[in-house]
C-alpha cells in the first residue's frame, strides 16, 4: 500500500501511527519512524510547509501536542523567522507596497533573484494562525531575542489589522465581541520593550475602549503612548466617547496620555538614571526641548478640535493647556485657534472663564497674521486685545531699531508682569470692564489699529529726524501717545485705560506693585500721574 505523506495529512497520519503503537518495537521501519523522518527531513526545512502543518494540529488535540508536532512546528517557525535575513532562501508572501521602487523592476521573493530580504519578511505569513498558536510563535520569536521591537510591533500591527475588521480605520467592526477583546487584549501583553509605531499603540487603545477591555490592558498601553507621545498626531487622540457619554471625545484618556508623558520629563530631571532607561527604550530624541514642543503643538491641535463639542466644560479645556504650559514654543498661534474655536462654539461662558481661558495665551508670542486677526476678534476680552496690541507695538519699535515706548502705568498694569502705580485714581471702573467682551463701537476703534502701527513704523526715520531736531527729552512718550492715537479714539476706552487702578493682580504680578503706603515716585511717574489725571478729568 502506497501513501503519499504532505502537510495536510502528516500530522493525521502521525498521530493514527501512535494509536495504533506502530513503533520500530514492534517492527522495524515502522509507521511512526516514516513520518518522523519525512517531518525532520522535509516539513521543518520548509517555511510555508511548517505554517500549513502547524494550522492542521488545531484539530488534532492534544494528540498533536502529545507527539511533539506542534512544539516542533513552533521551534521551526520561531528559528525561520528570526535568522539573518541574507539566509532566507525561501518564498514568503509579503506586501509589494512596502518594498521601495526598483527602477520599474518588479520585486520578488523566490529563489533566482538578488534582492534585500526586508526585516519583518515573515509577518503576514503568520497573520493565518488561530491567536493562541500566534501567541506562542510570537512569545518564542521574542524569547529568542534576535529581532528588533519595532519589527515584532510591525508583525503584530499586521496581525491586528488582518484579524480586526475597521481596525486600520481606528474602529472594530462586526465579529465575535468577546474573541475580539481577547485577540486585542494578547495582543497588548505581547507588545515588546522597544518602540512602536505611536499610531499603531493609540488605535489598539481606541479598540480597547470600544471593545472594553480590562482597565491593566489599558493602562499599559496609556504608558507606552505617553512614552512616544510626540510622535502622535491629533487625529490619533480624536478617540470617540460611547454615545452614552455627554462629551464628543474621551477627553479624559488624552489627559492622562499627557499626564504620562508629563510625568515622565518631571522624573528624567529629578533622576538622571531614569533618562538613561528612557533611553535605552525609545530614541534620546524623547526628553529633547524638540519633543517638548511637539507635544505642546500636539496639545494646541487637539485643543482646537474638540473645542467644536459644545459640551467640553472650560475646567477641561484649561486643564489640559495648562499641563503642557512650562513647555516653551515658539510662537503661540496654535493655542490662540484653540482658544479663539472655543470662545466661538461656547459663546454662554462667564466672564471668568473667558478670562482663565484667555490668560492660557502670551500676547508676545503672536506672529503678526495673528495679531492682525486678534486685534479683530470680537470674542476676546478688551484686555487681551490692548496686550496684543501693545506687545505688536514693541515689536514694530524694536524692528525699526527705536527704544521700547513707556506706555502709561496703568496700560502696562494690563500686561503680564507689569506693575501698579502708587497713585490713586478716582475713578470707579471695575475690572470687570476689561474681562468684558468689546462692543463693535470699541471694535471698530481698534480694527485699524495694526495697521496704524506698521504704517508708522514705514515713516519712523522721517519722524525720528524731525524729533531729534527738537532734541525732546519725553520722545518715547510721545511715541507711546501717537502709536496708541487709535486705541484712544473710543471715549469709553479712554476712560477704561485711566482707571481700575485697583486690580486683583490675575495678569500683573503681586509681587513686583508698590504697596499703598509708599511714596518714593521717581520723576517720569510723578509726570505720568499727572497726565493720567489730566487726561481723566477731560474723560
Amino acid at each position: 500500500m502506497t501513501v503519499t505523506l504532505n502537510a495536510y495529512n502528516v500530522v493525521a497520519t502521525r498521530c493514527a501511527a501512535e494509536y495504533l503503537e506502530m513503533y520500530e518495537t514492534v517492527e522495524k521501519g515502522n509507521l511512526v519512524y516514516k513520518v518522523e523522518v519525512f517531518l525532520n527531513s522535509s516539513i521543518f526545512h520548509s517555511w510555508k510547509d511548517s505554517i500549513i502543518v502547524l494550522q492542521t494540529t488545531r484539530s488534532l488535540l492534544p494528540w498533536s501536542e502529545e507527539v511533539k508536532v506542534v512544539s516542533h512546528c513552533l521551534d521551526s517557525i520561531a528559528s525561520k523567522a528570526s535568522i539573518d535575513t541574507s539566509k532566507v532562501e525561501w518564498s514568503y508572501t509579503y506586501n509589494l507596497k512596502k518594498l521601495p521602487s526598483d527602477n520599474g523592476n518588479e520585486h520578488w521573493n523566490g529563489v533566482g533573484k538578488q534582492q534585500v530580504v526586508p526585516k519583518d519578511w515573515w509577518v503576514e505569513d503568520l497573520c493565518g494562525l488561530q491567536l493562541d498558536l500566534y501567541k506562542r510563535v510570537i512569545n518564542i520569536i521574542k524569547t529568542k531575542g534576535k529581532l528588533s521591537g519595532d519589527v515584532i510591533g510591525e508583525a503584530l500591527k499586521a496581525y491586528s489589522t488582518r484579524r480586526l475588521s475597521g481596525f486600520s480605520k481606528g474602529m472594530i467592526q462586526g465579529g465575535d465581541v468577546i474573541k475580539n477583546r481577547s485577540l486585542v487584549e494578547t495582543v497588548i501583553h505581547l507588545l515588546p520593550a522597544g518602540s512602536v509605531p505611536c499610531s499603531f499603540l493609540l488605535k489598539l487603545l481606541k479598540a480597547a475602549i470600544l471593545l472594553e477591555c480590562g482597565e491593566m490592558e489599558k493602562s499599559e498601553l496609556i504608558s507606552k503612548i505617553g512614552q512616544q507621545l510626540d510622535e502622535a498626531t491629533v487625529s490619533d487622540l480624536l478617540i470617540q466617547a460611547p454615545t452614552e457619554e455627554a462629551l464628543m471625545y474621551e477627553v479624559d484618556i488624552v489627559q492622562n496620555l499627557i499626564e504620562e508623558f508629563v510625568t515622565l520629563d518631571r522624573s528624567a530631571q529629578t533622576d538622571p538614571s531614569m533618562e538613561a532607561e528612557f533611553q535605552e527604550i525609545r530614541s534620546p530624541r524623547f526628553l529633547s526641548d524638540t519633543s517638548k514642543v511637539k507635544v505642546a503643538k500636539l496639545v494646541d491641535g487637539y485643543l482646537t478640535e474638540v473645542s467644536r463639542d459644545p459640551n467640553l466644560p472650560a475646567s477641561k479645556f484649561v486643564r489640559l493647556a495648562e499641563m503642557v504650559s512650562n513647555f516653551s514654543r515658539p510662537t503661540h498661534d496654535g493655542l490662540y485657534r484653540a482658544i479663539d474655536m472655543y470662545l466661538k462654539e461656547h459663546p454662554g461662558i462667564s466672564k471668568s472663564e473667558r478670562k482663565r481661558i484667555c490668560k492660557l495665551m502670551d500676547c508676545r508670542k503672536l506672529s503678526t497674521d495673528a495679531c492682525m486677526h486678534a486685534v479683530q476678534n470680537e470674542r476676546l476680552p478688551l484686555r487681551v486685545v490692548v496686550q496684543v496690541l501693545f506687545f505688536e507695538q514693541i515689536r514694530a519699535s524694536a524692528s525699526g531699531g527705536n527704544s521700547t515706548p513707556d506706555l502709561q502705568g496703568s496700560i502696562r498694569a494690563l500686561l503680564p508682569g507689569g506693575s501698579h502705580g502708587s497713585s490713586r485714581s478716582t475713578t470707579t471702573n471695575t475690572e470687570e470692564d476689561w474681562d468684558a467682551v468689546p462692543t463693535a463701537e470699541e471694535i471698530k476703534a481698534l480694527k485699524g489699529e495694526l495697521a496704524t502701527l506698521r504704517l508708522g513704523d514705514a515713516n519712523r526715520g522721517v519722524g525720528n529726524d524731525r524729533n531729534a531736531n527738537h532734541g525732546a527729552t519725553n520722545n518715547s512718550e510721545k511715541v507711546a501717545a501717537s502709536k496708541m492715537k487709535g486705541l484712544l479714539m473710543s471715549k469709553k476706552i479712554f476712560s477704561k485705560l485711566w482707571s481700575s487702578k485697583e486690580r486683583n493682580g490675575e495678569i500683573s504680578s503681586s509681587n513686583t506693585s508698590e504697596s499703598p503706603g509708599s511714596t518714593s515716585t521717581n520723576a517720569e511717574e510723578t509726570k505720568s500721574t499727572r497726565s493720567r489725571s489730566r487726561r481723566h478729568s477731560v474723560s
